[in-house]
C-alpha cells in the first residue's frame, strides 16, 4: 500500500514543529528533538526552503520559519516538493501502463485509479494547520 519516504515523513514533522511554535527554528533543534537524522532533515529542509514552503533565515539567531500560513501548506505540497509526485499504490499509476505485464487484461486498474485520485485529493486538501 502508499507508503511515505522517510525523506516526507521528517518534512512533514518538520513542518508540524514549525507550525507549532511559530518562531524560527534550526534543522539541528528538529533532528535532536524529534530523534531525526540530522543530514537528511537538513537536506529536506533545504528542498523546502528551495520550494518556498519554508523560509530560511541567515546570522547567529538563524533557522527556519514557515514561509506561509500553515492554512495554504497542503500534505501535497510538501510530498511533491520532497518527492516529485505522490507514489502510485500500483505499478500501472507508478511507472506507466507499459510496465505492467498485465494491463491489457486488467480489470482493476480503474477502481484502483479512482483510489489514487481520492488519495491525492485528501493530501491536497489536508493542510499543515490539521496537523498541529
Amino acid at each position: 500500500m502508499l507508503k511515505l519516504s522517510k525523506k516526507v515523513e521528517y518534512g512533514l514533522i518538520a513542518i508540524r514543529h514549525m507550525a507549532s511554535i511559530e518562531s524560527i527554528t534550526t534543522a539541528k533543534e528538529i533532528s535532536e528533538h524529534y530523534k531525526l537524522p540530522f543530514d537528511l532533515l537538513a537536506k529536506v529542509m533545504q528542498k523546502l526552503s528551495k520550494n518556498k514552503i519554508i523560509a530560511s533565515h541567515q546570522g547567529i539567531h538563524g533557522g527556519y520559519k514557515l514561509a506561509k500560513s500553515a492554512d495554504s501548506i497542503s500534505i501535497m505540497d510538501i510530498i511533491q516538493t520532497i518527492e516529485g509526485h505522490i507514489p502510485g499504490i500500483v505499478q500501472c499509476i507508478d511507472e506507466g501502463l507499459e510496465k505492467c505485464s498485465i494491463h491489457q487484461n486488467c480489470t482493476i486498474r480503474n477502481p484502483l485509479h479512482k483510489i489514487q485520485e481520492n488519495l491525492e485529493s485528501v493530501f491536497n486538501n489536508l493542510k499543515v494547520s490539521e496537523l498541529v
